[in-house]
C-alpha cells in the first residue's frame, strides 16, 4: 500500500513539474512574440496566445496580465483601433487575472486602460476616465508603494497634462526621478513584468 501510494505521490510531482515546465516554455515564446510585434494584429494575436495559455493553466494570473498588455500596447500604436472596444477586453483580462492575484501590477494596465478611453475626447471623458486612470495608480501604490511602473505611469499623466492644469515637466520630473530610483533597486522574479525604465529614461531627459 505504501509502495503504491509513494508511486502515485511521485507521478504527482513529476506531472506537475511538467506542467509548470510547459507553462514557463509557453510564456517564454509568447514573451518573445510580444517582444517581436509591431502591428496590431500581430500584438492581438499575441494577447490571444496569452490568453489561452491562462485559461488552460487556470491558476496563473501572469498570462491574463499579459494579454492586457498587449492589448494596451496596441491601443497606444494604433490610432485607429476602437479604443473602447479594446479597453473593454483589457479590463475583462484585468478582472481574470485580479480573481487569481490581487496586485499592482494589474492596477498599472488598468490605469493604461481608462487613459486610453479618455485620450478618445479629453474634454468631455476627463471627469470619468482620467478620474478612474487616477484611482488606478493609488490603489496600485497601496498595494505596492515601490512599483516602478505605477510612477513611471503617474510621470506619464503629469508630463501630458498643461501646467495650467497642474502639470507639465517640471512636476513631472521628480516622479520620473522616483521611478528610475526604483527601476534600479527593482528584482523581478523570472516572467515578471520588467518593463517600463527605457522610456521612463527618456521622458526624465525630455524634462531637463
Amino acid at each position: 500500500m505504501k509502495s503504491i501510494l509513494f508511486s502515485f505521490l511521485m507521478f504527482g510531482t513529476i506531472f506537475s513539474f511538467a506542467q509548470s515546465d510547459k507553462y514557463i516554455t509557453a510564456m517564454k515564446k509568447t514573451l518573445d512574440m510580444f517582444d517581436s510585434a509591431k502591428t496590431t494584429a500581430e500584438l492581438q494575436t499575441v494577447a490571444n496566445t496569452f490568453e489561452r495559455i491562462g485559461d488552460a493553466e487556470k491558476t496563473q494570473w501572469l498570462p491574463y496580465y499579459y494579454a492586457g498588455l498587449s492589448l494596451a500596447t496596441a491601443g497606444w500604436n494604433d490610432p485607429k483601433i476602437d479604443k473602447d472596444a479594446n479597453s473593454s477586453r483589457i479590463n475583462m483580462l484585468c478582472d481574470k487575472a485580479e480573481a487569481l492575484d490581487k496586485n499592482s501590477e494589474i492596477y498599472a494596465i488598468r490605469n493604461m486602460s481608462a487613459t486610453q478611453q479618455m485620450m478618445v475626447d479629453p474634454q468631455t471623458r476627463w471627469q470619468t476616465y482620467g478620474t478612474q486612470a487616477s484611482k488606478d495608480i493609488d490603489e496600485g501604490l497601496k498595494l505596492n508603494p515601490d512599483n516602478p511602473r505605477l510612477y513611471y505611469l503617474r510621470g506619464e499623466s503629469i508630463f501630458n497634462t498643461p501646467p495650467a492644469f497642474g502639470g507639465g515637466k517640471e512636476k513631472a520630473k521628480p516622479v520620473f526621478e522616483k521611478a528610475v530610483a526604483l527601476f534600479k533597486t527593482d528584482k523581478p522574479k523570472p516572467l515578471y513584468p520588467n518593463w517600463g525604465l527605457k522610456r521612463t529614461e527618456e521622458q526624465l531627459a525630455k524634462c531637463q
